[in-house]
């Protein structure tokens, strides 16, 4: 075990043997512990205010029993790991104290390794919990103001670079692939400037045809085509002392190329239809998911653009190449989405996040964004992770409920039959250890010394294991 500093620990047990003996190998890993010997002083630690990381807490107790104990608890703080101790044979009780908002839990007798991974994972998951708590406080999912969120040194790396230049006037030419964060790079770029307060407009030049893209851009006069019942203005003049966003620039015509340009090199053009020159002082950034050097080569983009807008050039790499983030995203927009719709959707960890490291998300943050958000809203995990296995393609709805009606009517038929996966593996493997227990006592004469040799474990290990699982001669 690892040290841990100023993390304490609470024991709840009212067994002094077994208070002391978790006591022990806590201490050793270098945590703080407190322990009780009842559900009500565990209940009065928590009200005083102590800072405590997380509590282990036996099932049978006194009084105030261990489910009760729980209820409790979660009512004066909902994110504290709870770790459960049960005997075996307690599966229905493990059940509803799973459902009640225990973390994990641990089947007597339990090995050091086993108690030290079980605190690990839960003081793992809470610290991402917090971490996407705060950062649901500071960002509010406000992609708008140009917040974006990460975990690679990849992403680190162009964080920085839109710090370094977030506050200049140069042009900034940003590529990756579609669905990659290049809009929340450009209004990070806005917002971290000085012209934070000012205008950020964005065009999308794969939007519109040429010919309404030169309208929307630069804005027409009274009378310049039919339908021009009254002069408009562009959205270059709407974003006047701010930042314009062209997004999707390579595909913008060469006939706007050329005007575009003049607003580059001079600050002016004309409106559609104008005789005047309007004059702006706009910061332009652009954004594609097209290698513009090679539309260069090809003649369908002016060179001379090229190097006016990339002057700066900050490169997203796609979600495949910065696996670190797919699982902090997941589960960012997991939560955001479930405090925006209402909902408590929860996956199943261990079997939904090495699919989702393994699918190579060609939509990128939008794509996985977009699954969670569908995720949420349909309460489907299932048809998240057959979407995975798939490769990217769903089930019609109409099939899924289909599916889902029918599997309800198998499962309901032998529901109090069914246990979860993690507990019937548990249940089977503690049945195995026993059985494997006495096959080795009975191989030996019931020498326990031998008996330990065999079973490589230690013999205090060995009579802790006979006394719980009741094993007599």
């Amino acid at each position: 075990m690892m040290m841990n500093e100023k993390i304490r620990i609470l024991v709840v047990d009212d067994d002094e043997s077994i208070r002391r003996y978790i006591a022990k190998l806590l201490v050793q890993s270098g945590y703080d512990v407190t322990t009780v010997s009842n559900g009500k002083d565990a209940v009065n630690e928590l009200r005083t205010g102590q800072d405590i990381s997380l509590a282990i807490l036996d099932i049978l107790m006194p009084e105030m029993d261990g489910l009760e104990t729980l209820n409790e608890m979660r009512k004066i703080t909902g994110d504290l790991p709870i770790l459960m101790l049960s005997a075996l044979g307690q599966t229905n009780i493990i059940v509803k104290a799973m459902k009640a908002g225990a973390t994990d839990y641990l089947v007597k007798p339990f090995e050091e390794e086993e108690l030290d991974l079980a605190i690990t994972k839960s003081l793992e998951k809470r610290k991402l919990l917090t971490e996407i708590s705060n950062l649901k406080k500071q960002l509010r999912v406000d992609e708008l103001r140009g917040e974006f969120i990460y975990n690679s040194p990849k992403m680190q790396r162009v964080k920085d670079l839109v710090d370094q230049v977030a506050d200049t006037d140069v042009s900034v030419l940003i590529e990756g692939e579609s669905g990659t964060g290049k809009e929340l790079v450009a209004r990070a770029l806005h917002y971290g400037s000085a012209l934070k307060d000012k205008p950020f407009v964005k065009v999308n030049c794969a939007a519109l045809p040429h010919d309404l893209l030169e309208s929307e851009l630069f804005g027409y006069e009274r009378g310049a085509f039919t339908g021009a019942y009254k002069a408009k203005a562009g959205k270059f003049e709407l974003a006047n002392n701010g930042t314009i966003f062209l997004d999707e620039i390579g595909e913008m015509d060469l006939s706007i190329q050329s005007k575009l340009l003049q607003v580059l090199q001079e600050g002016t053009f004309s409106r559609l239809g104008g005789k005047q020159d309007v004059k702006v002082n706009v910061r332009v950034i652009a954004a594609t998911n097209k290698d513009l050097r090679k539309e260069v080569d090809a003649g369908t983009f002016r060179e001379d653009i090229y190097y006016r807008l990339n002057v700066v050039n900050i490169t997203i790499p796609p979600l495949s190449e910065r696996k670190e983030d797919i699982i902090y995203l997941f589960e960012y927009f997991m939560d955001a989405y479930n405090e925006k719709y209402g909902k408590s959707v929860k996956v199943d960890k261990e079997m939904l996040y090495p699919l989702c490291l393994s699918y190579p998300w060609p939509g990128n943050v939008r794509e996985l964004k977009n699954q969670v958000k569908r995720l949420v809203i349909l309460g489907d995990v299932k048809d998240l992770i057959q979407y995975l296995r798939d490769g990217g393609s769903h089930a019609p709805l109409e099939k899924q409920v289909r599916e889902n009606r029918q599997e309800v009517l198998e499962v309901t038929a032998n529901e109090n039959e069914v246990l979860p996966l993690k507990i019937a593996a548990k249940e089977a493997a503690v049945k195995a250890e026993r059985d494997m227990i006495l096959k080795a006592l009975r191989g030996t004469n019931w020498n326990k010394k031998r008996a330990a040799y065999l079973l490589q474990i230690s013999y205090k290990a060995l009579l802790y294991k006979i006394k719980e699982c009741g094993i007599e001669k």
